[in-house]
């Protein structure tokens, strides 16, 4: 079997320090994670960024520049930013709207700082679906469009799917050619409103997928290091990182991303197979730095 790419997803949009005080939030503090993450076994980094002042998730292309810059300055990591921010609707129990509750943003707003920075990937969420309190929507014609602006850019979109349904949307992509290559699916499993983190999903998920597909799984929570050892063992890549889990074991807080990558590393070396450097992903997912 090929070798495991390690994904680190350095802190999302939800994780706040009073939640882990080792979470990183200035631009400096999450370029610093992402190398330190790389130097333990991470081959792709994958970045969102956060309002200094408020801890508050942003898609503001300057703090992104300033991510992404210091990144490059320092290691040879793949990084992968996120275009998530921009499709949140927030919906009270009474369904009464206001301006405040309503964080939905252009194709172009939310893909406006990967066509400045041009990184190798991008994430690309093609589904809609109930996320927690709220509703993450990716209406089809505001995902044909930002599928097509990364594909104008040149960089590959990582696909996420939270549901096997949201496979046939991607086949759609691909079948209109909005998506070229060899497609990188990203499974994501145990997010509120998705699909349950257990092995019997992993393996459906993973068996619903057309053949020859890359992908890649990640579990939340306490479901982080089991779906690593699943991921391994059907023949994927994994992800890990404070976006997606807070612990390195119950009841004991992650120091760092480092910290995590350095267990999925140990785990899947474990189940015998070998981590892959950055230049080894780059060739396992067609990329041309």
């Amino acid at each position: 079997m090929d070798k495991v790419i390690i994904t680190c997803a350095i802190i999302g949009a939800g994780p706040r320090r009073e939640q882990n005080p080792n979470l990183p939030i200035t631009p400096e503090e999450i370029a610093d994670s992402a190398v330190e993450a790389h130097e333990a076994g991470a081959s792709i980094v994958h970045i969102h960024v956060r309002d200094p002042e408020t801890q508050e998730g942003s898609n503001g292309p300057a703090l992104f520049a300033r991510v992404f810059e210091r990144i490059r300055s320092k290691c040879n990591v793949i990084i992968n930013l996120s275009t998530g921010h921009g499709g949140g609707l927030y919906v009270p129990p009474d369904g009464q709207l206001i301006d405040e509750f309503i964080g939905i943003q252009s194709p172009e707003k939310r893909v406006a700082h990967v066509l400045q920075l041009k990184p190798e990937i991008c994430s690309l969420d093609i589904g809609s679906m109930n996320f927690g309190p709220g509703v993450f929507v990716n209406a089809q014609g505001i995902v044909d469009k930002m599928a097509e602006l990364i594909k104008e850019s040149g960089t590959k979109p990582e696909i996420e799917l939270f549901d096997v349904g949201h496979i046939e949307i991607a086949k759609r992509l691909i079948k209109m050619g909005l998506i070229e290559g060899t497609p990188y699916y990203q499974l994501c499993l145990g997010t509120p409103g998705g699909m349950a983190a257990t092995p019997k999903n992993a393996i459906h998920f993973f068996e619903c997928l057309p053949g020859g597909s890359v992908w890649s799984l990640f579990g939340v929570a306490h479901t982080q290091f089991p779906m690593v050892a699943m991921g391994a063992l059907l023949g994927g890549h994994v992800r890990i990182g404070f976006e997606d889990n807070l612990y390195l074991k119950k009841g004991v807080q992650a120091k760092s991303n480092a910290e995590l990558v350095d267990r999925a590393a140990t785990i899947i070396r474990d189940l015998n197979r070998e981590v892959a450097a950055a230049d080894e992903a780059r060739e396992i997912l067609g990329l041309k730095k």
